[in-house]
């Protein structure tokens, strides 16, 4: 047992010494665990699966902890789960970053929760943030901890189980939603029946907002490999990308808007070409897609009934079943100019 209480006195002094090397461990797999998914290999599902263990053991560290004293008459020093839960922060942070990183729509409100995990990732690695400010205000730590959570179930969730990114989004949401009632009751003791309601309306309001700001996540096992708004399509494949497309090309056989998606082995999902017009929904197109194709699936929609007067600006906004943005085709239509008097 002395061999053992100096090989965890060893370790811990190593972690204080290098702690960039979790960071970097947690970043290597998840970029790893990201080339995997892309070549469809089963490891992936390996990956993904040890990061959801490490949570459940986070879950109910304080039983095991205890079941640990019970069994060996021995406490776990107090450091060594203070660094093995910032470990799990971190892999996960680190996991899950090149995922959101290459889904993100960085001109939308993606970037935002993008940015939040990434300001988690660096927390997480910065100890007198993680220790000195985040530590002393709980309710910092248990948002940390539930987007953290959030994040790595909406990644891990397609590879393992091979659910649909609305189902994913959904198992998430609820999950995380329903661990941070017992985590609010830690904050605030639950003495009345009224607390418990209170508790109980903060947590429901939580989920509501997941859900009502879902546009705002990004679909972390889907990405477009190649788009195209183009006149012409042929053997699958389109015609030169336009930016701007004029009256007459719309007239003469109307639009195609071509997006190849990358999504898991074994992933059957829908998604929808949804067509603005300056701002308005003026057409929503389902297509379902496979996966497992390297290059992404191809699927396309074609428009062509435009309004009377098409000029304006034009978006094509491809969206998961449950409204997540997966990214955004534009183009324009200017106006016709008029003829120069000699």
């Amino acid at each position: 047992m002395l061999k053992l209480t100096q090989l965890i006195q060893r370790i811990l002094e190593l972690m204080k010494r290098y702690p960039g090397v979790i960071a970097l461990g947690g970043f290597i797999s998840g970029a790893g665990s990201f080339i995997l998914v892309d070549r469809q290999q089963g490891l992936a599902s390996w990956i993904a699966t040890i990061m959801l263990l490490s949570w459940i053991w986070l879950m109910l560290e304080n039983s095991l902890t205890q079941l640990f004293t019970r069994i060996f008459k021995r406490e776990i020093p107090e450091p060594l789960l203070r660094y093995a839960t910032q470990m799990i922060h971190q892999e996960s942070l680190f996991f899950v970053l090149p995922f959101f990183f290459i889904t993100t729509t960085w001109n939308s409100g993606q970037l935002v929760f993008t940015g939040l995990l990434g300001i988690a990732a660096f927390i997480s690695i910065t100890d007198p943030l993680y220790y000195k400010w985040l530590a002393r205000r709980r309710w910092a730590f248990l948002a940390l901890h539930t987007l953290t959570l959030f994040a790595a179930l909406l990644t891990a969730l397609p590879v393992i189980l091979h659910l649909t990114t609305s189902q994913s989004f959904k198992w998430a949401l609820g999950i995380a939603v329903a661990l941070s009632f017992p985590s609010l009751a830690s904050i605030f003791p639950i003495r009345t029946v009224r607390n418990a309601l209170a508790i109980l309306s903060i947590t429901l309001g939580i989920g509501a907002v997941g859900w009502v700001l879902r546009s705002w996540v990004p679909p972390a096992t889907l990405w477009m490999t190649d788009v195209a708004i183009s006149t012409q399509l042929q053997d699958r494949t389109p015609g030169d990308s336009l930016e701007e497309v004029s009256v007459e090309q719309i007239r003469n056989g109307g639009l195609y808007a071509y997006t190849a998606i990358n999504a898991p082995r074994g992933l059957d999902e829908r998604i929808w070409h949804v067509w603005q017009f300056n701002g308005k929904e003026v057409d929503r197109i389902a297509l379902d897609i496979h996966g497992g194709r390297k290059e992404g699936y191809r699927a396309w929609t074609h428009k062509q009934n435009f309004p009377a007067d098409p000029t304006g600006k034009w978006q094509v906004r491809v969206l998961t079943e449950d409204g997540q943005m997966i990214g955004v085709l534009r183009f324009s239509v200017p106006g016709s100019t008029p003829a120069k008097e000699k």
